[in-house]
């Protein structure tokens, strides 16, 4: 691949972003010569996106910064009908409520890495509901049926992958690229939208709106993908043992996020670096370089640079302040994530295996007599070693809290209600 001119394609590019393209050449000589209008989809699944969906809003943080204009689409119409691409079987159908919430909380996430308003390079929020919800099913298929060949949809991936495993693919499910090609199509003509960018797994239905659009509309527009993010161990990223690394603090607060970027593998900390934060690569090249203890010094700062992102500076500074008191001074530390318990249930013994679970540090009660057993519990900075043990309110420090810990890394307090 040559290297890029334009400022947008050389800096995903050096710093990790791109995975595909339709045509690169004539993309990178569209972004040399002109503002360009690209733009990702959001599918609203859930009341906050997870960090699976952090590299995509960099991509368009990144068009944003280099004098583009990024368009945030909410799937608040496909998300009627599920995304089939590399799932397992189908998604529960949401309520038109379901997705009202859910695309509420979404959008908080969004005014922490875009600027938007009316101005030429300001970021767009539209919903595909906005026309999807309009369309009528026999004029639909009469206008755009004929451009669909089944025999190319069943060869992509995301299908091909599922029909191999046998594992049923519904008529619903089958229309969503259909109408992801649409969408492609409708923000062509309504914001002359060129660009459409997304994880590798979408290859196949972006690559279906550039040929709808050339077919309907006999206009050139492009596709870009990004590689799908894995751990050096190979672990998806967004997920871990404890569940989703949520981007919203009423989901996983600050704490807990900072904390997840902190425990990066040492082999992740520089890619990391370049995809989650804005740092000068001479800059990330640096922290990347140091070994041994130095290296947790890269992760420190990498965590505060991805929560200064999401969260803003002052809760980063909070959480990365919370992290040195906890490991550094040794402090019971007031920033880390609490729950009330009402001080009844402190008199009459409350276990630690039910502490445990609704703090947060274990899933279930027999997670948490595992973490006993292994070692990996303590109160108030002590080893538990009894699956049997009760906090009292001689448990309380002298802040009035009781400090629980899952081995060295994750802490919650208790507080009486």
């Amino acid at each position: 691949m040559t290297t890029p001119r334009s400022d947008f394609l050389k800096a995903i590019t050096d710093r990790g972003f791109f995975h595909q393209c339709t045509d690169l050449e004539a993309l990178d000589a569209e972004f040399s010569s002109k503002m360009v209008t690209g733009y990702i989809g959001f599918d609203c699944t859930a009341d906050s996106l997870h960090i699976g969906s952090l590299l995509q809003i960099m991509l368009l943080r990144w068009m944003q910064k280099t004098g583009h204009k990024p368009i945030v689409l909410m799937g608040g119409g496909t998300s009627k009908v599920g995304d089939p691409s590399f799932k397992d079987e189908a998604r529960k159908l949401l309520s038109e409520e379901d997705i009202a919430r859910n695309k509420a909380g979404i959008l908080q996430v969004f005014d922490k890495y875009l600027a938007f308003g009316d101005a030429a390079t300001d970021a767009v929020m539209v919903d595909n509901a906005d026309w999807l919800d309009k369309l009528e099913y026999i004029p639909f298929l009469r206008d755009y049926g004929a451009h669909f060949s089944v025999n190319r949809m069943l060869s992509f991936d995301s299908v091909k992958l599922r029909l191999e495993r046998e594992q049923s693919l519904s008529f619903l499910e089958f229309n969503y690229m259909i109408l992801q090609a649409y969408d492609f199509l409708e923000l062509r003509r309504r914001y002359g939208c060129v660009l459409q960018m997304g994880g590798s797994d979408q290859w196949g239905n972006i690559v279906n709106g550039v040929e709808l659009t050339r077919r309907v509309d006999q206009q050139t527009i492009f596709g870009l993908t990004s590689p799908l993010i894995t751990t050096s161990s190979g672990a998806k990223m967004g997920k871990t043992a404890q569940g989703a690394v949520w981007l919203n603090a009423d989901r996983l607060s600050v704490y807990d996020f900072w904390q997840f970027w902190r425990n990066t593998d040492d082999a992740d900390v520089g890619r990391f670096l370049k995809l989650f934060t804005e740092m000068p690569l001479d800059e990330v090249a640096k922290l990347e370089a140091l070994g041994g203890t130095e290296i947790n010094e890269a992760k420190k700062i990498l965590a505060t640079e991805v929560t200064a992102l999401c969260h803003g500076r002052a809760a980063a500074d909070d959480a990365a302040e919370t992290a040195r008191q906890t490991f550094e001074a040794g402090n019971s530390a007031e920033g880390l994530p609490s729950v009330d318990v009402p001080r009844s249930e402190l008199a009459s013994g409350l276990s630690v295996v039910e502490a445990l679970r609704r703090a947060g540090l274990a899933a279930s009660n027999g997670e948490a007599r595992r973490l006993i057993r292994g070692g990996g519990a303590r109160v108030n900075d002590q080893p538990v070693d009894d699956e049997n043990a009760t906090l009292g309110e001689s448990s309380l420090d002298g802040d009035g809290v009781i400090k629980l810990s899952s081995g060295r890394k994750r802490h919650a307090l208790l507080r009486v209600a």
